[in-house]
């Protein structure tokens, strides 16, 4: 008496004895490769000053000068305590963010685009990706030169 062999490598349920899907081969490559950013992303920073945008982001976090997420950007732009707000281009959909823009031109304070929500995240100091971030005032800062050559940075991009 024969006994049936049940395993995996037969690409077989062994319950139900009917073909499991094949696996979809993705190379890790295709996986990350950057898309082309939103072109309602404007204005989209290039990669210097994305840098330094990041490295900013992370000194106002340590500072406790910033705030993350699109409901708490909107928040201190509308109580007038925001610097600059920075934005996720790569946020899905983009158009959970565009409120921001239209906002900051209001309130006359500078935003920009940067290309990853997860790099965001990661200058916030926290594990998940983040699709707007505002760094916020204080006169007793350290990071008070720094905020200033940003914002005229952005100005530039605004031209």
């Amino acid at each position: 008496m024969a006994i049936k062999n049940n395993h995996r490598s037969d690409r077989t349920s062994p319950r139900n004895h009917f073909p499991l899907p094949s696996r979809p081969s993705i190379s890790i490559a295709t996986e990350f490769t950057m898309s082309t950013p939103n072109p309602k992303a404007f204005p989209l920073a290039d990669a210097t000053l994305t840098t330094t945008i990041l490295d900013l982001v992370q000194q106002a976090s340590h500072y406790k000068q910033l705030k993350k997420g699109a409901n708490e950007a909107t928040k201190t732009l509308n109580r007038g305590i925001s610097e600059f707000i920075v934005m996720a281009a790569d946020a899905e959909p983009i158009e959970i963010l565009l409120h921001l823009p239209l906002l900051c031109e209001d309130k006359n304070v500078p935003y920009v685009f940067v290309p990853s929500k997860v790099a965001l995240g990661r200058a916030c100091g926290v594990s998940r990706s983040v699709i707007a971030a505002s760094v916020t005032t204080n006169a007793a800062s350290d990071l008070v030169p720094q905020i200033n050559t940003i914002k005229q940075n952005i100005e530039k991009l605004l031209i």
